[in-house]
């Protein structure tokens, strides 16, 4: 099984199609919406995790795009500023997933964007800022 976590940001036009019903029905792919937004004016985005088989998914993700939905890895997203990161630690208490860690060797926060599932609890924990969240 394949599994990846991807972000779409989609258009107002967009809105009322069963675009996560496509993904389950026709390229049998399981979810998990991990977050979503949809502005006042009905442009967003969601996060989803997606499940299945690895030919699936890559034919469910150009089935995206050719919609003019744009697609890409939740690990574009989320970033750690490395010139504003102090590795003082405190990030590692919020972060449920392991994606942000401690290298025993240099002693510095490290983080790894494929285990984030975007939850934004590093960005609230951080006392320098170094997490940074551009989801919109």
């Amino acid at each position: 099984m394949y599994s990846k976590k991807i972000v779409i940001r989609y258009e107002a036009d967009i809105v009322d199609k069963p675009v996560v019903y496509s993904l389950v029905k026709d390229f049998d792919l399981a979810f998990n919406i991990m977050r979503a937004r949809v502005s006042p004016r009905r442009e967003g985005l969601v996060v989803l995790d997606l499940t299945g088989k690895k030919k699936n998914f890559d034919r469910a993700i150009r089935y995206l795009k050719s919609l003019g939905l744009n697609v890409e890895p939740l690990s574009k997203s989320v970033t750690q500023n490395v010139d504003k990161c102090v590795h003082c630690g405190a990030c590692l208490a919020f972060c449920s997933t392991d994606a942000l860690y401690i290298d025993k060797n240099t002693m510095k926060v490290l983080f790894d964007p494929e285990k984030c599932n975007g939850c934004e609890l590093c960005v609230k924990g951080c006392p320098a800022r170094a997490m940074e969240i551009n989801l919109l």
